[in-house]
């Protein structure tokens, strides 16, 4: 090491040398080579965006929607408007992401268009809370319906296997997705695809409810009171079901022709899971009974019980199955985040090194992971989803807004794609109203927790980003964990000639 960094080479480079030199191939890896594979399809980048829309809340989110809203229509419409929401976030998405071709979505936006701050502060919440948590939730939700046919008689299911189906599910997907981003975005293609049976089995059941007349929920849809006081409440319900939207932006840059395929893909994708959803909805209503929609825990399975009888067991069969699909959605997009950042010094540099074997960010990977595992503590399920929503449409808002400044600053900049000026306007005046709507009509402390957190970023922004503050243990560290996990920083080959 030290006669390689005397000829000129830093650590990282010599370490890459070392790497390589130790390997057949002759070659090395020096600063700029090791690079992310652009695996995803135009297929897979549908997948990827309907493996992660779909997860846990389809069959939890309905009770909340219909609880906050207090209407059967209402309900619906609430269903429907949050999917015209996705599809217009996702269009000013695809421009941004089109237009700046890098992972990571909000945070090379935001970077952008207002500076390192801001984009901290994102890559700071999302990296530590809301993509981590967002995979502990569904991974709880997978271990308890995965666990659940296997204690038919034991009720409450012990927590504890719950806990370790959840960390089971969670390992096992960042194993997938550090051993190869094509075989994951397969396996997402395979839990998509089965994910849209099992909600095709629940919209035959209600077509067959709707066949036996049993249609008083429909017909009376508008007959209850609104709840005005907490419809944005039931819109953070609804979006929750519909979080993903984004999810293929964080991987732009291991798309293929992201230029053409990302606007495919969210065409294709969101409409598709709207259909679905509304779908869904009405065969909850035509199948149950307003009252036993109210007391279900997970509205899937009573709807299950009730009309497939010995073949219940499918639905909670197919909710693992979507809520596995939803956690390898959010590993496969959640670490490019903290890779992005960190690429950029907004992390520890270690985290934005790619395996030079199997081309995936597998440090940021298990970074995600580590704190999944840790944030795997049973919560309030509404209390977390208000949570998420309020601070992810805080920078919704900030990425629509960044669109419409870099059309200011940077008129003359390439855009293979160009969305309407007006959807990406409503898109900013939509996130202002989740954002101070549910504070204004029904204060609750997890918004101001949620603000803090965000703000608390800046401890760590002014020292370590902005001061340049390095702990002198990390140069050794971050060499120990290249050398245990073969990964390096983006590098260019260069031929060894022998000698």
């Amino acid at each position: 090491m030290r006669f390689w960094t005397a000829v000129g080479l830093s650590n990282w480079q010599a370490t890459n040398l070392i790497f390589v030199m130790a390997q057949p191939s002759k070659k090395c890896l020096l600063q700029q080579d090791v690079h992310l594979k652009r695996d995803v399809t135009l297929l897979g980048g549908v997948s990827v965006i309907v493996g992660s829309m779909i997860g846990s809340g389809i069959f939890i989110s309905p009770v909340g929607v219909l609880k906050n809203v207090g209407s059967v229509g209402a309900s619906l419409v609430v269903w429907m408007v949050c999917g015209l929401v996705a599809v217009c976030g996702s269009l000013t998405y695809a421009e941004l992401g089109t237009m700046i071709p890098k992972s990571g979505a909000e945070y090379p936006y935001l970077k952008e268009a207002f500076g390192p701050i801001p984009a901290f502060l994102f890559a700071w919440t999302s990296s530590l809370v809301i993509k981590p948590s967002a995979v502990a939730i569904i991974g709880l939700v997978f271990g308890e319906y995965l666990i659940h046919p296997f204690f038919p008689d034991c009720k409450p299911v012990p927590l504890l296997v719950i806990k370790l189906a959840s960390a089971c599910c969670i390992t096992l997907v960042c194993f997938l997705n550090c051993y190869s981003l094509k075989i994951a975005a397969r396996a997402q293609i395979v839990f998509t695809t089965a994910k849209l049976l099992a909600l095709f089995v629940v919209i035959a059941c209600g077509i067959f409810a709707l066949t036996q007349g049993l249609t008083d929920n429909l017909e009376s849809g508008f007959s209850g009171d609104v709840h005005w006081s907490t419809v944005g409440t039931a819109f953070y319900q609804g979006l929750w079901a519909y979080d993903g939207w984004n999810q293929l932006n964080y991987v732009t840059e291991e798309l293929k022709n992201p230029s053409v395929n990302l606007p495919r893909a969210i065409m294709i994708g969101i409409p598709l899971v709207t259909i679905v959803y509304l779908l869904t909805n009405i065969a909850y209503l035509a199948g149950l009974s307003v009252t036993e929609m109210m007391i279900s825990r997970a509205v899937a399975v009573t709807f299950g019980n009730k009309f497939l009888g010995a073949f219940a067991w499918f639905i909670p069969l197919g909710v693992a199955i979507s809520t596995f699909g939803g956690a390898n959605g959010y590993s496969i997009t959640g670490p490019r985040i903290i890779f992005s950042a960190a690429r950029h010094g907004h992390m520890p540099e270690i985290l934005a090194t790619v395996s030079y074997k199997r081309y995936t960010p597998v440090a940021a990977i298990l970074f995600q992971t580590f704190i999944a595992l840790l944030v795997l503590i049973p919560n309030d399920f509404d209390t977390l989803v208000n949570y998420f929503s309020f601070s992810m449409w805080i920078f919704h808002g900030g990425s629509a807004l960044a669109l419409l400044v870099l059309r200011r600053t940077q008129p003359d900049r390439h855009r293979p794609y160009k969305v309407p000026i007006f959807i990406p306007i409503l898109v900013v005046l939509i996130a202002l109203y989740l954002i101070i709507f549910p504070i204004a009509s029904q204060p609750a402390w997890e918004y101001m927790y949620a603000t803090l957190f965000i703000l608390s970023g800046l401890l760590f922004y002014i020292p370590f980003v902005h001061l340049n503050l390095r702990f002198t243990f990390m140069k050794p560290f971050t060499t120990f964990v290249q050398q245990l996990f073969l990964v390096a920083p983006l590098s260019q080959y260069y031929d060894i000639k022998d000698t």
